[in-house]
């Protein structure tokens, strides 16, 4: 792949992950951008990037955002009469749908492209100081272009994600990534912050295991982002959540009659399913 000089708006554990499995994996030129420069002299320091960002876009041939929603679509705002017109504009939102409509309106008024991506990895915690180069190692990783998108815009990004370790690359539309997102995704977010509302959270040490590990984990979301998310995504997070809603009142309703012959279907209904799920995974190419 010919070598790049991208720039990453937003070093926390995304932006800062992307940079240094690009330092690690990659022959590109990384140029690293946050609000806090402490942060920016940390990546230096660590070679995570090559240099900060001097405010000069000049010759830069992707932008990668990495901050919020507001924040990227601020940001392009802002500074879209100072960008070279021959660079790529992407991001790694966690939302495309109509934030990715106007991303590419925006840029096109300077006669740039756009095209969103969203890499499937994460952790418990987020900023900078938690980012490591093998974030992206085997994960899924979702490219977002629109009908009339640049395949060579694709391919470029097709091929950073494979060198920085993507497993599976999905290719798909903005509308489409909203609604498998807001079923893989959103709603695991919105059960784990729900869960962990239990008075017997307190008394849970000595008592749980790996399946409450598991169900809260990410209930230590940061709530300004992804309240962000849900907003932008809520009529698909509406669905799935009343879908949810309607498939948990089964159970309780077998357990108030008594009902072990319901319950025991349901459960069977639930291992079949995801046995299924499973069977279909197994062999596909990543």
């Amino acid at each position: 792949m010919t070598e790049l000089k991208i720039l990453v708006v937003g070093l926390g554990l995304i932006g800062g992950s992307i940079c240094k499995a690009l330092k690690k994996y990659t022959s590109h030129y990384v140029i690293g951008c946050d609000i806090n420069h402490d942060i920016e002299f940390a990546a230096l320091r660590d070679v995570a990037i090559d240099e900060e960002f001097s405010g000069d876009f000049t010759g830069i041939d992707l932008i990668i955002m990495a901050l919020f929603p507001d924040g990227t679509e601020k940001y392009i705002r802002e500074k879209l009469p100072e960008f070279d017109t021959k660079t790529l504009i992407s991001d790694v939102c966690g939302i495309k749908g109509a934030f990715a409509e106007r991303m590419k309106n925006i840029t096109a008024e300077r006669g740039m492209r756009y095209v969103g991506m969203h890499p499937m990895a994460g952790k418990e915690f987020g900023g900078y100081a938690n980012s490591f180069a093998d974030l992206f190692q085997r994960a899924n990783f979702i490219i977002t272009p629109f009908e009339d998108s640049a395949e060579s815009d694709v391919e470029l990004l097709r091929g950073l994600a494979a060198e920085i370790g993507a497993g599976k690359i999905v290719i798909t539309s903005p509308e489409n990534h909203d609604k498998m997102i807001a079923y893989t995704s959103q709603l695991a977010h919105i059960v784990s912050s729900a869960y962990v509302k239990s008075p017997e959270l307190g008394l849970e040490c000595g008592f749980s295991g790996g399946s409450f590990q598991d169900m809260t984990r990410i209930a230590t979301m940061n709530e300004r982002m992804w309240t962000d998310l849900f907003m932008q995504n809520r009529e698909n997070l509406i669905f799935e959540l009343d879908t949810l809603i309607a498939n948990l009142n089964k159970y309780s309703e077998a357990l108030r009659k008594a009902d072990e012959e319901t319950m025991l279907r349901l459960i069977e209904e639930g291992r079949k399913l995801k046995e299924n799920n499973l069977r279909h995974r197994v062999g596909q190419p990543n």
